[in-house]
């Protein structure tokens, strides 16, 4: 795809271009923090689902997932062994110890905004807590990568690198799922080009100040699996049923370094 190409470097978006997004992305933001605090023993992931439409169409935004491709929900809930696009629905009731991933996209003005975060419903077991813990770390590396410069797949090696890093550190052995990473973003959800999690470095074309990916690491505990998509047509889940975790920012690149679209507030 990215030989196929022949675009020398990934979009620059103007200084308010920007502010827009990031503006799109406080919402997205706000939303994940609030149904962290929602996601409890009991509840549903029909129940955080109706929370993020609510707050995002409160604050004048638009769920963008919502519709998308026909998706029906407005955040894709993932818990344990389901990678990314779950949906949610009344009848995933959340207990202690599950891990649950919470991907969502709001549109303000026409820019949109793209993030995702896994936690815990109370603690977890102390091997996924180390899994969530490397994919927060490995993502952190990543966005370091996002400098003028830089190729595409320089990000790309920063997260494989930090991922093989964390099982070091973690002593844990962790899997880069295949075939899903992050994107390019701005007047659409998804834009030229494809990130991938792995690769070598120094391929693709170059980010330049104002490029926009959405940066998205998704690993899985035990080493590499193969996944499987479910009959409805959205789900991902490992096969060997590990559990997996995905974090991901919408992420600017400027002269004064890496700029996060995507804050959560009061989380670092």
């Amino acid at each position: 795809m990215l030989g196929r190409s022949r675009k020398a470097a990934v979009t620059a978006r103007t200084a308010g271009e920007l502010d827009a997004m990031e503006a799109a992305g406080r919402i997205v933001g706000r939303a994940l923090v609030a149904v962290r605090d929602a996601a409890v023993p009991g509840a549903t992931t029909a129940d955080l689902d109706e929370l993020v439409e609510q707050l995002i169409r409160e604050a004048g935004a638009v769920p963008s997932f919502k519709g998308y491709e026909g998706f029906p929900g407005s955040i894709c809930s993932s818990v344990n062994e389901v990678v990314v696009h779950g949906i949610p629905g009344r009848s995933t009731v959340l207990g202690e110890g599950d891990l649950v991933s919470v991907d969502c996209g709001a549109i303000l003005d026409g820019w949109h905004g793209d993030s995702a975060w896994t936690f815990g419903v109370g603690a977890l077991p102390t091997e996924v807590e180390k899994l969530n813990e490397a994919t927060r770390e490995v993502l952190a590396e990543g966005i370091l990568a996002m400098r003028p410069g830089n190729r595409l797949t320089d990000v790309s090696h920063a997260l494989e690198t930090a991922t093989r890093s964390a099982e070091e550190r973690h002593g844990v052995r962790l899997g880069i799922v295949d075939g899903f990473g992050g994107h390019g973003i701005g007047r659409e959800m998804h834009e030229w080009p494809f990130l991938a999690n792995e690769g070598k470095p120094g391929k693709g074309p170059r980010l330049q100040e104002g490029s926009v990916l959405a940066v998205e690491p998704m690993l899985v505990l035990g080493g590499e699996t193969g996944t499987r998509t479910l009959s409805d047509e959205w789900t991902v889940v490992t096969i060997d049923g590990s559990p997996a975790s995905h974090w991901e920012h919408t992420v600017a690149v400027t002269a004064d370094g890496p700029r996060i679209l995507t804050p959560r507030p009061g989380v670092a």
